[in-house]
């Protein structure tokens, strides 16, 4: 079995599917390596293993897949979910999630495990929006943790890489439903947007900026802009903005018909604020992905850092993408302060891409760059638990809750080794 981008085979010996709460345990009490597998989204192989791979998209633990607290407003979801599907669900009962990512086809529990957002100078990553979550340890124990009740290492078992347990059930908070528009603004000057950058990411409720690095202008910004009562405009953070008379892709001359409504149609936010439709596939995977998040502080002298290597990195590059992330205080989020997210997606040459991406982090190093847990990067382990102040603490939470390291496989492996 292979990831979603083709360029990892999987080791694992097996894949269960269980359908019951005793089911899970009763495999985890046999013994032997596990991991969790989501959608297959991550381009490494943190979600590796050399023994079984356990989805739990088919998990029936006796509560609705999608179960709304009216009063409240948490939901809580079956953990192998996609944020799409939630999403419908959630519109239906009047009720949206603050954020998505660019794909609504990621698992809940994987895209929280890692840290994945969307963008926005007010939203946190997916993992932001967590309350509470409910894991199987391989002692077969469910257990449920919570902000309030256990407050010491809560903010240890969020983003968790999944090495504390089988995440079945994740409850989110939520807002009431919104409408959002999506416009899309073309080639715009490099130097009027580093200018002006705060203006530019803070003039919508999300803005995304493609680039390829090499090139004079901003090829595309895509700003979702939250309608109010019917009423929305275009962002003004920039004069003369030219604006898209037809769909675009963010990668270009590739048809933009799997992408979400542009030009200005309002509709619900879950049909917004990703980039690509749940009802299609964006791409067959063909590609692969990187990204860098660092300290938004630093974020105009990262971006002409990067600008500075656009001729070696623009030949390999699909697209790039510029976000922005609110920060948390969760303990292996790379957003222990507002960031921003510098995106990679790449040509599937991954000899190549792996030649560049040394160069790239030496070019970030300065300014903190983290990379992103479910990409690739070249990152040696040791440098990357340096960069969490933290760390130690989370192994200490991952030796309790699963003392024989059953649920470390693949990158996570060399991780806490």
């Amino acid at each position: 079995m292979r990831n979603w981008a083709g360029n990892i085979d999987y080791a694992a010996r097996d894949l269960v599917r269980p359908t019951s709460l005793e089911e899970l345990a009763d495999r985890l009490v046999v013994g032997g390596p596990v991991r969790a597998l989501g959608s297959r989204h991550s381009f490494n192989d943190l979600a590796d293993t050399t023994g079984t791979h356990v989805q739990v998209d088919r998990l029936d633990d006796g509560r609705p897949a999608v179960d709304l607290d009216p009063g409240t407003g948490v939901v809580s979801v079956n953990a192998g979910m996609r944020y799409g599907e939630v999403s419908q669900v959630l519109y239906a009962h009047g009720r949206a999630l603050t954020q998505l990512a660019s794909l609504p086809h990621l698992s809940v529990a994987g895209a929280v495990a890692t840290a994945t957002h969307g963008s926005g100078d007010t939203n946190r990553s997916l993992a932001g929006a967590v309350v509470a979550l409910e894991l199987m340890t391989t002692a077969g124990e469910l257990r449920r943790i919570t902000r309030e009740t256990d407050p010491e290492v809560f903010a240890g078992t969020v983003v968790s890489l999944g090495v504390l347990g089988i995440v079945t059930r994740i409850e989110l908070a939520t807002v009431p439903a919104f409408q959002v528009r999506q416009d899309v603004a073309l080639e715009l000057p490099w130097d009027a947007v580093l200018d002006r950058f705060d203006d530019v990411t803070g003039s919508a409720y999300s803005v995304s900026l493609f680039t390829r690095w090499d090139e004079p202008t901003v090829r595309a910004a895509w700003f979702k802009s939250v309608v109010s009562e019917g009423r929305g405009h275009r962002p003004d953070a920039l004069p003369d903005l030219h604006w898209a008379e037809h769909d675009v892709h963010p990668v270009p001359g590739v048809d933009p018909g799997a992408c979400t409504a542009q030009h200005g149609v309002p509709g619900p936010s879950h049909e917004r604020l990703s980039h690509f439709r749940l009802d299609h596939t964006p791409s067959v995977g063909e590609e692969l992905q990187s990204e860098y998040l660092l300290p938004r502080k630093h974020a105009v002298k990262a971006v002409e850092a990067m600008r500075g290597l656009g001729s070696v990195v623009a030949p390999l590059l699909m697209t790039g993408e510029v976000r922005t992330v609110a920060a948390d205080d969760l303990w292996l989020s790379p957003f222990a302060e507002d960031s921003i997210g510098l995106h990679f997606t790449w040509l599937p040459r991954a000899p190549e891409v792996a030649r560049v991406l040394p160069l790239i982090e030496e070019t970030l190093a300065p300014f903190g760059a983290r990379p992103h847990w479910g990409k690739v990067f070249a990152a040696d382990p040791v440098a990357v638990r340096a960069a969490y102040p933290r760390f130690d603490e989370f192994r200490v939470l991952a030796d309790r809750l699963d003392p024989e390291g059953r649920l470390r496989g693949g990158y996570v492996a060399r991780l806490l080794a």
